[in-house]
């Protein structure tokens, strides 16, 4: 019996490493777009990355650039879909991470031949944040010391400069 109990919860546990594995590749890197245009060219797929820059409004559209690490992408999706993104990253914030399902193409014609996804979905994966720049004090100090630095070797520059080019005072 308890063989079969332990084999059970062998044969559980690798199901479900199996099906996070399968999840994982459900979600396509941008950069492998990029990089295999030409196949994945109408293709249908999902990315996820966090949402950078600010949305662009185009009537009943809007484009919103998502950065996953790999490499960014402009995706053209509908307005209403993206007002559900709230925080665009920057350097102030850490923007919502989103999870976006679309046609890719690597020449959109309707859009000046630049590789895009026109998105269907947008699900908000994590919600964005404020980033708070922390400025460690060994940063803080070493600027001091080198700009004290800077300072007396200008000082002692110009005081040889002055020697240097002083009239004699003995004529």
């Amino acid at each position: 019996m308890h063989k079969i109990i332990t084999a059970g919860l062998v044969f559980l546990i690798l199901t479900n490493l199996f099906s996070i594995t399968a999840w994982a590749e459900d979600v396509t890197k941008i950069n492998d777009l990029i990089e295999n245009a030409k196949e994945m060219d109408g293709q249908r797929v999902t990315v996820f990355g966090e949402a950078i820059g600010e949305p662009l409004n185009r009537g009943e559209y809007t484009w919103i650039n998502i950065n996953d690490g790999t490499n960014a992408l402009g995706i053209w999706i509908s307005k209403n879909e993206a007002e559900h993104v709230i925080h665009y990253g920057n350097y102030k914030y850490k923007g919502d991470m989103v999870k976006i399902t679309g046609v890719f193409h690597r020449a959109c014609i309707k859009h000046g031949g630049e590789a895009d996804l026109h998105g269907n979905s947008l699900e908000i994966v994590k919600s964005g944040h404020p980033v708070k720049e922390q400025i460690i004090p060994v940063k803080i100090i070493s600027s001091i010391i080198l700009t004290v630095l800077a300072f007396i070797i200008v000082v002692i520059y110009q005081k040889r400069l002055r020697t240097k080019y002083q009239a004699p005072k003995n004529l």
